[in-house]
């Protein structure tokens, strides 16, 4: 008798769990919304799917109910609710109506991800790679070698950051030229240069933007930060041309460089200006410098916006947020002026009052790309050789979001491709 009574609980309790799932509330009352992502990309990894409520309570996330889930929850400090089937019905009855702004994004898979850094690099170095780490989202580290040796295609998402792919060494010959880390830096690049072929750096690194470009036309997801946002478009547009002076490549740049550049090679900007002077700490007049800017900490804000969850779902996935007005934060490349942005291009976050974009999106071929402007969300003005941002201090970081919405973008991209 006690064995059937045990029994019949044991089914009981299985089928009340089968029924419950899990929703991860990503509004204003998500604990640590960073981590949510990574148990978001944990689940995925366990081959289940995870439903994305676009714009529903901040972008929440919703799965079926496991034990195991819940208890990664708890041990991660992720806020969450246990709901019935009747709560998750509701929930998809309302978002399915024509009247709001809602909509449900299928993720099916973790993406394999990516992330393009030197072997030599600096903690300060990548924002991205510190928010992967914090949310528990695992990622490989390539560099030139990988990517000319084809390897691209193992990977779904690929991350660039504070990278120069025109050959000039980030422009910080000025103020870093004797610096050990700069030293270095340039010695492994000319050794892999001279490795593959190339008389120059600018050589080696054009290669590898037209790999990136193909692997993002090819379906790929290319998401850029900072100087590898603006570089990467200069160093497509300078095709065939030496935009390099002597103390980067050892003989002086094309006077008539400006004159033969190709805006029709770049994703994101078109009728820019190089910048001559090799000791400027400046790639081409798209950054919108602290001159430019005429902004301060305190008044220094970027808006997202808002878009149809229906009938704009990608834009929609990029900009999921608890908050539309973020912080904003400086980079060597540290937002786009507007006039330079090809009209085809989505804005998706921008300063109205100086006329900048900030976060933008498209799409090329098969695949998909996205640049932030800034180095880090939570660092306003972030210099050389300071300690990387600790985010256990910023665990709803609105800035940070935007770097996680881009990594679980891939695991949509069947759904997506459908639309």
């Amino acid at each position: 008798m006690q064995s059937r009574i045990l029994l019949l609980l044991i089914l009981l309790v299985a089928k009340i769990c089968q029924a419950n799932s899990i929703f991860i509330p990503m509004d204003n009352k998500q604990a640590n919304h960073l981590k949510a992502y990574g148990m978001a990309y944990w689940v995925l990894k366990m081959d289940m799917e995870v439903s994305w409520l676009l714009n529903y309570r901040g972008g929440s996330f919703m799965c079926k109910y496991q034990p195991k889930i819940q208890n990664e929850l708890i041990v991660r400090g992720v806020s969450y609710e246990i709901i019935s089937e009747a709560q998750v019905n509701a929930i998809l009855t309302e978002i399915a109506s024509p009247s709001v702004n809602y909509d449900l994004m299928k993720l099916e898979k973790a993406p394999r991800v990516a992330v393009y850094s030197p072997k030599s690099k600096q903690p300060w170095d990548d924002a991205v790679t510190l928010a992967m780490t914090y949310a528990e989202i695992p990622y490989d580290v390539i560099f030139d070698d990988e990517v000319l040796n084809e390897n691209l295609p193992k990977y779904d998402w690929l991350h660039l950051h504070h990278e120069d792919f025109t050959g000039q060494y980030g422009k910080f010959y000025a103020s870093y030229a004797n610096m050990p880390w700069y030293i270095e830096q340039q010695h492994e690049a000319e050794e892999t240069a001279h490795r593959f072929g190339f008389q120059k750096v600018s050589q080696l690194k054009l290669a590898v933007v037209k790999k990136i470009k193909a692997f993002v036309a090819g379906g790929g997801f290319l998401f850029a930060m900072c100087s590898a946002t603006d570089s990467f478009d200069i160093a497509l547009a300078a095709e065939g041309v030496d935009i390099c002076e002597s103390m980067y490549d050892g003989d002086p740049a094309d006077p008539h460089a400006q004159e033969k550049l190709n805006y029709d090679n770049t994703l994101a900007f078109t009728q820019f200006t190089l910048s001559k002077d090799p000791y400027q700490y400046e790639f081409s007049d798209i950054d919108n410098n602290i001159q430019d800017r005429g902004l301060v900490q305190a008044n220094d804000y970027f808006s997202l916006f808002q878009f149809s969850a229906k009938w704009d779902p990608i834009p929609t996935m990029l900009t999921q947020n608890h908050e539309k007005m973020i912080k904003g934060f400086y980079g060597q490349t540290t937002g786009f002026k507007k006039k330079m942005v090809k009209p085809d291009v989505v804005i998706m976050g921008e300063t109205k009052s100086i006329n900048e974009a900030k976060y933008l999106h498209g799409v090329l071929g098969k695949g998909f790309w996205t640049y932030y402007g800034g180095h880090d969300p939570e660092d306003y003005q972030h210099q050389v050789g300071e300690d990387p941002t600790d985010l256990t201090l910023h665990p709803n970081s609105a800035g940070y979001r935007l770097i996680l919405n881009n990594i679980l973008f891939p695991a949509a991209k069947k759904k997506k491709q459908k639309t």
